[in-house]
């Protein structure tokens, strides 16, 4: 099995180094292991869910127009 570094993982998802360490210290990523202070991913690992992210919809923001009185 092939692996990556914590910076080669955060390039490869697109998220910060730090991020990836939290991941890690979280055991949310399959398969990492570490070796003394070095996280070392998976390089087929797939990228976590983020579950601070929310399914809501966007919050509508009315209009300059909307409310105001036809003069």
């Amino acid at each position: 099995m092939e692996y990556i570094t914590v910076r080669q993982a955060a390039v490869k998802w697109g998220i910060s180094e730090r991020r990836i360490h939290k991941l890690c210290q979280d055991n949310r990523i399959d398969g990492q292991m570490r070796f003394s202070d070095v996280w070392m991913i998976p390089a087929n690992a797939e990228k976590p869910f983020d579950r601070r992210l929310k399914n809501t919809p966007p919050i509508r923001k009315p209009n300059r127009t909307e409310g105001k009185q036809d003069e």
